[in-house]
């Protein structure tokens, strides 16, 4: 799939729409594209929003390295940018994903594997990949 790039101008107007909280950061849903699956949620801050905009590759914030994370860099599990669409008040986005391989750094297709059953929490999705194999991102 090729990827959605995005002008300077073009980023500057998407920027410019973005709400970024206190810590410079705005929660961003990656969702598969053509299936509307919810993969995962992580945090975007102004570089990694323009980085996604202009490469196609999609890039967060991580909190906890507190430096830039390309999907996929050290897994080859990465999210080709189809689009990305900000919410009407500007503090949350969604970036509509390609996904080659798994979402998850635990090895399942997405972030979303556990749910109420029977009063308890269970895991509904198995493991596909063991990341320890070839590294978490």
């Amino acid at each position: 799939m090729t990827p959605a790039t995005h002008s300077s101008a073009e980023i500057d107007t998407a920027l410019a729409a973005i709400q970024f909280d206190a810590q410079g950061l705005v929660p961003a849903i990656a969702q598969q594209h053509d299936t509307g699956e919810i993969l995962m949620m992580a945090w975007m801050d102004r570089n990694a929003v323009a980085e996604t905009l202009r490469t196609g590759r999609v890039c967060y914030w991580s909190r906890s390295r507190k430096a830039p994370w390309r999907k996929g860099d050290t897994s080859g599990h990465i999210q080709t940018l189809v689009d990305l669409r900000i919410d009407c008040d500007g503090d949350t986005l969604v970036a509509l994903v390609d996904q080659t391989g798994v979402a998850c750094h635990t090895g399942r297709h997405n972030c979303f594997f556990r749910a109420l059953r029977n009063g308890k929490l269970e895991t509904i999705a198995p493991v596909i990949v063991d990341m320890n194999s070839i590294g978490k991102d």
